[in-house]
């Protein structure tokens, strides 16, 4: 028998065929296809997971770990890493790659601490030359992806050495101090008390940064557009979506907001090295992995891109407190990753 329902004048009319297989079809899953279809649905579940158990475990191995102390230093030691995520995470969903993130954060740092130490540039004026500086070497990156066709991880792994050296050439591989700087300069390692955290000025930028981008992606049209593009660019350009102008427009915002993370980064380390954040380009991608962003474009969410970050920071300090070799930290990183792939993979393949 059709399934009927009846309206307001009492007529019956039958019911919608498409609900009643939908619901056919849930009935008809596995546990597991339930859980697979939830993680598709909602990509943050599997990091906030990790993330609640880790703080358990850690602080059962070490109850120093749950303490507000601890759990402050982790936000700001995640401060940097977490800002270039946000970017990463933007080229990310749409099926591309960054390998230059940290090298334009510390290419924009160190023209905005020489030119206001050296030039006697106001602190608002290099910061803001910095982001500058950040917003071009993105759109560049970006103007080598759309208009020479070239795949983003050859660009970026190119980009990476160029504006290392840039950096190195321009600084004479010279640190400028604090001391040499105006005060604005280091604002962002300013400590402010929330509650009982005590973190910086920098951790709160970047909390607002999650939240402006976030809401860039979930509520506007451009946001529809990068997701689109990374799930099928042939598709949107097939609508009418403008594929190279969304690409050319990701990644210049996340230059943007690595010229940004600079200066995040100098209050952060008190200074602007050249040498700083090494290893700030694979923990980025690390972050956004872990967060559930799919490798392969169109799926993710800032969301888990901060609960990423997070769970690095805790997998550092917490295998630390618990007194486990460096080298063993760094393993774990890696397993975490290719675990995180796998289960982007498995989640891939789930039927509608």
């Amino acid at each position: 028998m059709t399934p009927t329902t009846t309206t307001g004048e009492g007529a019956a009319t039958p019911a919608p065929t498409n609900t009643a297989a939908e619901q056919f079809a849930r009935r008809r899953q596995s546990p597991v296809q339930r859980i697979q279809h939830l993680l598709h649905a909602h990509p943050a579940i599997s990091p906030l997971l990790l993330l609640v158990v880790s703080f358990f475990v850690f602080t059962y191995l070490n109850p120093n770990f749950g303490t507000l102390r601890t759990q402050s230093l982790i936000l700001q030691q995640v401060a940097v890493v977490g800002s270039l995520a946000i970017g990463q995470t933007l080229i990310i969903l749409t099926a591309g790659i960054d390998l230059s993130c940290g090298a334009i954060a510390i290419l924009a740092m160190l023209y905005s601490a020489k030119l206001s130490a050296d030039s006697g540039l106001s602190g608002p004026a290099a910061i803001l030359v910095g982001i500058a500086v950040g917003t071009a070497a993105g759109a560049v990156n970006g103007l080598l992806v759309t208009r020479l066709k070239l795949p983003p991880f050859i660009v970026t792994l190119g980009t990476l050495s160029i504006f290392t050296a840039m950096a190195l050439l321009y600084s004479s591989g010279q640190s400028i101090q604090a001391p040499e700087m105006p005060d604005v300069m280091t604002w962002t390692g300013k400590i402010v008390n929330l509650g009982g955290f005590r973190v910086t000025t920098g951790v709160v930028m970047v909390v607002l940064l999650y939240l402006a981008v976030g809401f860039a992606l979930k509520q506007t049209t451009w946001g529809r557009h990068v997701y689109a593009v990374g799930n099928d660019a042939e598709a949107s350009r097939l609508v009418g979506i403008s594929v190279n102008r969304v690409l050319f427009s990701v990644y210049a915002l996340a230059g943007t907001i690595y010229g940004i993370t600079a200066w995040i980064l100098i209050g952060r380390a008190g200074a602007a090295s050249p040498n700083a954040a090494a290893d700030a380009n694979l923990e980025s991608i690390t972050a956004v992995v872990i967060g559930g962003t799919s490798l392969f474009g169109g799926r993710g969410a800032l969301l888990g891109t901060l609960l990423g970050a997070l769970i690095v920071g805790y997998f550092r300090t917490g295998l630390s407190l618990a007194g486990v070799d460096d080298q063993w930290r760094v393993l774990t990183i890696g397993v975490l990753v290719i675990v995180a792939v796998s289960i982007d993979q498995w989640i891939r393949k789930v039927r509608a």
